[in-house]
């Protein structure tokens, strides 16, 4: 059974990512959706099992803290934070959890404690990282994928003006509460890219431009 292993996607779901996806029978994400749309377009591709982050909202209250199930017959528990984890994990084949963004794989007797990293928008200039994992006859293997960084590029669709300042201009638009269509028509700015930006401005209060860049793997 190949199954894909995510977390952090915080309201960026990459094409490199659903690539690295399709084939996968099921689909583990760690928390910090950030919204109900990455869970809609990754139930396109598999089943999804998915905990809630600290970062998702009044949206994402019917999706648990916590999940204990079976899966091609090992025994997954999922929780977002590490710290969250039951003291004794010996019954588990495998525990997933997310939050630090940093890609953490360590084996304790039968169990395997994986962390993913974030696969979504990027910071601190950490790794862009997901797992794709295959299980048979009761054993996981892993293979870490590693997302390339973008380069620098332009949301605009002429591509010339300066991508800080059309951030700026989201955010300033953002502000009088314009919606990013709205945004990407008035200035003719890409609308998916538009759409990402104003997501980490209203979900990162006194984010800076610069901040956005960070965090969009700039």
């Amino acid at each position: 059974m190949k199954i894909g292993i995510i977390s952090d996607t915080h309201g960026l779901l990459r094409p490199e990512v659903t690539k690295a996806l399709e084939g996968c029978e099921a689909i583990l994400h760690g928390g910090d959706i950030t919204g109900p749309e990455i869970i809609e377009k990754l139930e396109s591709i598999a089943p999804v099992y998915v905990v809630r982050g600290n970062g998702d909202r009044d949206w994402a209250e019917h999706i648990p803290l916590f999940l204990d199930f079976e899966l091609a017959g090992l025994r997954v528990y999922m929780t977002h934070r590490k710290k969250d984890l039951p003291d004794d994990l010996s019954e588990y084949d495998l525990v997933v959890f997310g939050h630090s963004h940093k890609y953490e794989e360590s084996r304790h007797g039968k169990t395997l404690l994986l962390n993913p990293g974030s696969c979504g928008s990027r910071r601190f200039h950490q790794a862009i990282t997901m797992v794709i994992a295959g299980i048979a006859d009761g054993h996981i293997e892993t293979t870490r994928i590693d997302i390339p960084q973008k380069t620098v590029g332009a949301l605009s669709k002429s591509g010339s003006a300066d991508l800080k300042k059309q951030i700026e201009t989201v955010i300033k638009e953002t502000q009088k509460n314009r919606g990013p269509e709205a945004i990407a028509d008035r200035y003719g700015f890409d609308k998916a890219l538009t759409e990402q930006i104003a997501r980490l401005y209203l979900t990162h209060p006194g984010v800076t431009a610069d901040g956005i860049m960070t965090k969009m793997g700039y």
